[in-house]
């Protein structure tokens, strides 16, 4: 969330920045400074009628000391009044207030100055790329074709129990799916991510926290009965175990990794794009979440991307990095990079995972600072990323690494795995 100062001072650079995410309503912005005008004045006013108030019953106070009960009385009468008009302009402040906020989480981030303007994915700008595209076998088949061929995924079984988007891994498919967690959560902790174990529901406080609502509401399976969500990604969780919290500039960065189950209601069209494993509504991924001061953010963010593609380059997968363009950022973050993996036998660029730096947008939400000394306390840098969402690793490794034996397993993955085959 937007502080309502910074809107303030800054009005045309606001607009100027939110005009490369093509932001529909620019007048919230002045909606919003409008609300903020009415909510000091009014709150001035209140200010000036406890100061009234507080003259007041001084000045009985000194009358009753000096015996004058009759004068001491007739203002202590005139005080009712204060009281009167306390109550009613703070039952409007708090109306204002109420309303300023909603509006406020109605305006998404502020772009970094470095991201593209554009409207969609097709703005997004290629950063970077690495590795050699596969060239398969005449037979080669889509992943969804070799799950069923070597009885490792089941997707019908899935829906029988669940429903779309819920498939069943079996044998060397749920052990691939065991390596993979303990191969990137081994990864994270020797880059220095310290593990959680999170819960996989959380509380609509946690989910305002980190921007999921209510932007994301509807994205989101909602536990009607306790009033809890299934997360959609351990960022939600992690990210909330400093909400409220003051932290020491002395304890930054902080660095957290997670595995959890995701899940998302998110529903997608029908075509071989959205096909097996490559759009579901529950899967695997373990996130790294960093806090961090303001001033290292930025190269924060270019770390955690070198670190997500050196995971990549491990399970030998051709990627490329997109620097996402204004219009196709998520609505919480200042600055996005994704990483797509090529998938040899659908012969397109899947998203593996997205790290984007928040800069001050979560934290303000959360009431996450920290403080230097005996300073005042300032609002923290949040990032996070997937590192990394399963389902996509395991359809590009099942299809580019098929051949007349089977399907190959990388080697930096076999002693999790403990095979090298799938056949």
């Amino acid at each position: 969330m937007l502080q309502v100062s910074y809107i303030r001072e800054n009005r045309e650079e606001v607009l100027n920045r939110l005009s490369v995410r093509n932001f529909k309503n620019p007048e919230l912005v002045d909606q919003i400074i409008k609300l903020d005008d009415d909510r000091r004045q009014t709150q001035t006013l209140l200010d000036s009628i406890a100061a009234e108030a507080n003259a007041a019953a001084k000045k009985v106070g000194e009358l009753m000391r000096q015996g004058l009960k009759e004068e001491a009385e007739a203002i202590k009468a005139k005080t009712t009044s204060f009281k009167e008009q306390t109550r009613t302009i703070g039952d409007k402040l708090s109306a204002i207030e109420i309303l300023l906020q909603a509006e406020l989480v109605l305006l998404p981030n502020l772009p970094h100055h470095s991201v593209p303007k554009g409207i969609g994915a097709d703005d997004n700008q290629v950063a970077f790329e690495h590795g050699v595209i596969p060239q398969l076998m005449a037979a080669a088949l889509p992943h969804w074709e070799l799950a069923a061929k070597y009885d490792i995924i089941d997707f019908e079984l899935g829906n029988k129990i669940a429903g779309a988007g819920f498939p069943v891994y079996k044998g060397k498919g749920a052990k691939l799916q065991r390596a993979l967690i303990n191969f990137f959560l081994d990864n994270a902790e020797a880059a220095g991510y310290r593990e959680m174990q999170p819960p996989i529901v959380v509380n609509e406080a946690s989910g305002f926290g980190t921007g999921q609502l209510p932007d994301k509401e509807g994205q989101m399976y909602h536990i009607t009965g306790d009033n809890l969500y299934l997360i959609p990604t351990a960022e939600v969780p992690v990210t909330n175990l400093y909400r409220d919290v003051i932290l020491k500039a002395e304890e930054l960065p902080i660095k957290n990794c997670a595995y959890t189950p995701c899940f998302r209601r998110e529903a997608g069209s029908y075509g071989a794009h959205v096909r097996g494993l490559n759009r579901l509504h529950q899967f695997d991924k373990v996130e790294i979440v960093q806090v961090v001061h303001p001033d290292h953010s930025y190269e924060v963010l270019e770390n955690m991307s070198n670190y997500v593609q050196s995971l990549l380059q491990k399970l030998e997968l051709p990627y490329r990095v997109l620097s996402l363009c204004g219009g196709d950022m998520g609505f919480t973050s200042a600055k996005t990079y994704d990483m797509e993996v090529w998938c040899a036998a659908q012969a397109r660029w899947l998203e593996v995972s997205s790290v984007s730096n928040f800069e001050t947008y979560q934290t303000n939400r959360l009431k996450l600072r920290y403080k230097s000394g005996d300073g005042k306390p300032q609002l923290a840098h949040t990032l996070n990323g997937s590192a990394l969402a399963l389902p996509r690793i395991v359809a590009s490794l099942l299809e580019n690494n098929q051949d007349d034996k089977g399907i190959k397993i990388p080697a930096a993955l076999v002693p999790y795995t403990g095979f090298e085959y799938i056949s």
